[in-house]
């Protein structure tokens, strides 16, 4: 997982607290945190999905620029398989996304900036 999150997609380590199972990765602004199920926090979350659930649908990271040529050859470099570039709507607006799993099987969306429609009509942020 860390080599999916970091060599593929370009996070960073942020933190590492190895006593209680926790490993923060830098996202741009975001975090995101590996929690192995096995340890002191992934034991304290419960039982793990079964092999037809999962613990969410998909989680978005926004990439500026969305270069979609240089997108793929990353992924591809690191054998990572992505679907097709696709407009879909966000938090901003409609704008370019691609879908991918990491090696756990949670699906990770790579989202653009929103295109220029989606600028005429700002979405309002809470």
């Amino acid at each position: 997982m860390l080599r999916f999150y970091c060599d593929v997609l370009g996070c960073t380590v942020q933190r590492r607290q190895d006593a209680i199972g926790l490993v923060q990765l830098r996202a741009g602004r975001s975090l995101i945190d590996l929690v192995p199920v096995d340890g002191q926090l992934g034991r304290a979350g419960g039982a793990p999905p079964g092999r037809q659930g999962r613990n969410l649908d998909h989680f978005c990271l926004r990439v500026e620029p969305f270069d979609e040529t240089a997108i793929r050859h990353q992924l591809s470099a690191h054998g990572a398989e992505a679907g097709p570039t696709e407009r879909r709507y966000g938090a901003e607006g409609e704008g370019p996304s691609i879908y991918l799993t990491d090696p756990e099987g949670n699906v990770v969306e790579l989202k653009g900036p929103p295109d220029d429609r989606a600028a005429d009509h700002p979405v309002p942020v809470c």
